[in-house]
């Protein structure tokens, strides 16, 4: 049977057979024109939410649709060749547009192209779990509308009988969709009570605080201000005034920015992982490759209107200036969030994160470890999007994983993480793109699970200055050190000279990969492009070596090199393949555009540094200004405690005052 679509949209769905029907006439049939929906639900859609039948899902997202004041209709309805349902999706009554009339007084357009809908999908397990959800409407609605609605009129689907709420039957209807099963990230599920899941609910509207975390954000945000002139921080505060959601940053974060703006990583994986401390971090990467931290957020809840508050927030604090590039984990809500924030900039998904839960995800699979090991393959060595098609359709075909939700959603995102496509977008090191390479969190070692917030603000300061240090330390090392170079390769004499050292020891690992090419043979020439075709020999499972042929791009004319590995734009440096057609042409420098200055070791950076008097830079007003803040107001604080202090530190003060008016008579 040839697959059947009534959609205005074409509907992508990779089995061949099933088809859809679109639009309430898929329901009509099955719906009674008697009885009203009554009740309350207070729970929203959720990703993950299980039911036990179609009928039941659209019974609840009724409910959930009436108070709050909109209408629902089946937008579509997906069925296998054997007539069962296995897909369906519930949209509000506003969702698309009407077709243009051809009476001569057609009615008013009521329609507004409405996006908020979900997505559910029938499991092995024989329910019915949401798979996508949209809550917001374009559009005014409220819970005194409700009524008017058709939907909210009829049965739940697939009844013949009048709905009575005040039945003990329907009651207890209502209670289960309260203690609905919440699975989000599809592992299993759980039962939740009514006190238990009202509470949830509630939590994504209020910060978790336990006792004495209030005051010590209060005492730990009014000391950081005495300290840093600069230091910012925003409140989001519930209809009752309790705390929702906080961000804060401080200087030295805010003018760092400015020079590492490119690529920001934001890291949600306390929040998502339930830790103590609900933190969300946004994160950058310095000259050396080091990370950098470019702010912080707590958040009651991985929401939509959460992240957006963050994100804004975040942003204004950056003077409205967006990275290029963001770096986050897998999830709608996110991303979301960040095309309404950031809709220029370009989303993509981390790597790592996503391929660390394949053992969750697909470890019960028959044939796991070939599955695995195709995976692999199919994300690590495809060197185009064609290559990486093809090997992905023979994975899911051979091993019949083509109905695996998760693998369907990470194929629909490939284009955000997988790197075959990302070879246009400099990503400056922050996303790993080969196996066994790790993200490590700005914050470990100082936060895990089970960390307090008054204890994780205690050990705040630690992590910054231990970042700083670092950085610190890399300067000195960079600037007054030569680097020790394993070979006399001119484009690493050349790159000595300009980049920091960190950057140099990735630099030289490429240098030395040069070797490894051999059979560089030209195989075609169009105008001034030359292809090349650059064999390398590889070490693979540790005992085995392995031959790849890699196209490199080369105009001689412009001084341009391009490999198909895209190294360049993942790393911020060139590739061997590309070093070693450079060399067969005779090129001794490696050409000015493939020279950073996000990782030069002499451009003077004007962010606050946090160390002692002996390194600052004295010749920058910055430095001078936020030493002698700091140090004055040490001298506060202490001077505050007693009245004899107090008396002692004016005194100090005033022979100060005096000598800097005799410095000033000498000038």
């Amino acid at each position: 049977m040839e697959e059947v679509s009534l959609n205005t949209d074409p509907v992508v769905d990779d089995d061949a057979d099933e088809f859809e029907i679109e639009g309430d006439c898929g329901m009509a049939e099955c719906v009674s024109q008697s009885g009203v929906i009554q009740g309350e639900n207070p729970l929203p859609p959720v990703v993950g939410m299980e039911f036990d039948s179609y009928e039941d899902v659209y019974y609840f997202y009724n409910c959930y649709a009436r108070e709050q004041g909109f209408g629902v209709r089946v937008s579509n309805t997906w069925y296998r060749k054997s007539k069962e349902r296995y897909r369906g999706k519930l949209s509000c009554s506003s969702a698309g547009f009407k077709k243009k009339s051809e009476a001569n007084r057609p009615r008013p357009e009521t329609r507004t192209g409405c996006p908020a809908m979900i997505k559910f999908r029938l499991m092995d397990n024989k329910r019915w779990r949401i798979i996508e959800v949209e809550l917001d409407h374009n559009h005014l609605i409220g819970p005194v509308n409700g009524k008017f609605y058709k939907s909210h009129k009829q049965l739940g689907i697939g009844t013949k009988r009048a709905l009575q709420i005040d039945s003990a039957e329907e009651v207890q209807k209502l209670r289960l969709f309260r203690t609905v099963v919440i699975d989000v990230e599809g592992n299993g599920s759980a039962e939740v009570s009514d006190e238990e899941l009202q509470t949830a609910h509630n939590q994504t509207n209020q910060l978790r605080l336990k006792d004495g975390d209030a005051h010590a954000i209060h005492n730990y945000f009014s000391h950081l201000q005495l300290i840093d002139p600069n230091f910012f921080y925003v409140l989001d505060l519930n209809e009752k005034g309790c705390l929702r959601n906080l961000f804060w940053t401080n200087a030295r974060s805010r003018v760092a920015y400015g020079y590492f703006s490119d690529v920001v990583t934001i890291d949600t994986a306390c929040l998502t992982d339930k830790y103590e401390v609900p933190l969300v971090s946004f994160v950058g990467v310095n000259h050396h490759g080091q990370s950098l931290l470019l702010g912080c957020g707590l958040l009651a809840g991985d929401t939509i209107e959460s992240y957006t508050w963050l994100f804004r927030a975040w942003l204004t604090c950056m003077l409205g200036r967006p990275p290029q590039v963001i770096i986050t984990d897998q999830c709608k809500t996110l991303q979301t969030a960040i095309a309404d924030v950031f809709p220029r900039a370009s989303h993509c998904l981390c790597l790592p994160r996503i391929m660390q839960k394949v053992p969750e995800k697909l470890g019960e699979l028959y044939e796991y470890e070939s599955i695995r090991m195709a995976l692999h393959n199919a994300v690590y060595y495809s060197l185009s999007p064609e290559e990486f098609e093809a090997t992905w359709e023979d994975m899911i075909h051979h091993y019949g994983i083509r109905d695996h939700i998760w693998l369907q959603m990470l194929y629909e995102d490939r284009r955000r993480w997988v790197p075959v496509y990302l070879k246009e977008i400099f990503l400056a090191g922050m996303l790993p793109t080969r196996p066994n390479e790790v993200v490590e969190s700005f914050f470990g070692g100082y936060l895990d699970r089970h960390t307090h917030l008054k204890e994780f603000l205690e050990k705040y300061d630690q992590a910054l200055q231990a970042n700083n240090q670092q950085e610190v330390l890399a300067d000195m090392e960079s600037r007054n050190s030569g680097f020790m170079l394993k070979s006399r390769c001119y484009f690493e004499l050349q790159l000595a000279k300009l980049y920091t050292n960190n950057i140099l020891r990735k630099f030289e690992r490429e240098v030395e990969g040069m070797y490894s090419c051999f059979s560089t043979r030209q195989i075609n020439a169009e105008g001034q492009v030359i292809t090349y075709m650059v064999g390398e020999q590889s070490e693979v499972d540790g005992n085995r070596r392995e031959t790849k042929d890699f196209e490199v791009l080369y105009n001689a004319t412009e001084m341009e090199v391009l490999c198909v590995c895209g190294l360049f734009n993942f790393k911020g440096y060139l590739c061997r393949h590309a070093l070693s057609i450079l060399h067969q042409n005779g090129i001794e420098e490696i050409p000015p555009q493939y020279i950073l200055s996000r990782w030069r070791k002499d451009i003077n950076r004007s962010y606050v540094l946090n160390h002692d008097h002996s390194g600052i830079d004295v010749n920058n007003p910055v430095h001078r200004y936020d030493h002698l803040y700091k140090c004055i107001m040490q001298v506060v604080e202490e001077g505050r405690k007693s009245e004899d202090r107090y008396k002692e530190t004016v005194q100090a003060l005033d022979q100060i005052w005096s000598k800097l008016n005799l410095v000033e008579g000498r000038l």
